[in-house]
């Protein structure tokens, strides 16, 4: 699946989310990562998003596409950092 995950926390959490994700998805602008995902590792992230951000005063969103190519995307500027598939 591919998802794209965009949060806003509080600056405490900030760099905690950052670095969590990082390790599953590219990051492509502040508070925004994308990329592909499994079901287990999708379940995976949200659980552990879910365990280290304050709930009450924190948001994560979870866009879901089964692929990236049913998923439009419209640009203006530069991204933050390129998109690199790993293999």
């Amino acid at each position: 699946m591919y998802v794209v995950i965009v949060y806003d926390v509080n600056v405490e959490y900030v760099n905690k989310v950052r670095i969590f994700l990082k390790q599953y998805l590219n990051w492509v602008q502040n508070s925004v990562f994308e990329g592909e995902l499994t079901e287990a590792e999708y379940n995976k992230v949200m659980n552990h998003l879910e365990k280290i951000i304050d709930k009450a005063n924190g948001h994560v969103l979870c866009y879901i596409s089964r692929d990236k190519r049913y998923l439009k995307i419209d640009e203006i500027g530069i991204r933050k950092a390129e998109i690199n598939n790993f293999l």
